[in-house]
């Protein structure tokens, strides 16, 4: 059974950091294409970052991009979302996802078969 657990969410100040943690289950991530993404209320779900599959490479959707990281720790099983310069409208449900269907990397949420649960970041001040 396959399982993704997203962790390290809260509430923080603008400006300020976070880093979101992906454990896995019953898949090995790096065998797999990853996504982070996030869906605020009222708003359709979006990529912010992406790990792909072929060679590990990441990318960041424009709109974080130079703010948001992607990264992976393969002895860990456990991908990670480094946030930074959070703003206001950083605040949503952040999602990881993952799947060995996709040769490379996607930002759209149909790409994906496997999903956490999410976690809530409020960035307030």
């Amino acid at each position: 059974q396959v399982q993704l657990v997203e962790s390290g969410g809260g509430f923080v100040q603008p400006g300020g950091s976070l880093r979101l943690s992906c454990a896995a289950s019953g898949l090995t991530l790096d065998d797999h294409a990853i996504g982070w993404f996030r869906q605020a209320p009222g708003k359709e779900r979006e990529g912010v970052a992406v790990i792909s599959s072929m060679d590990g490479s990441t990318y960041s959707a424009d709109s974080v991009k130079g703010r948001f990281t992607a990264s992976r720790d393969n002895a860990k099983n456990t991908v990670y979302l480094q946030m930074s310069s959070l703003k206001p409208e950083d605040t949503a449900v952040y999602y990881c996802a993952a799947t060995a269907s996709l040769t490379g990397w996607s930002f759209l949420p149909r790409s994906y078969e496997y999903w956490g649960q999410g976690t809530h970041v409020t960035v307030s001040s």
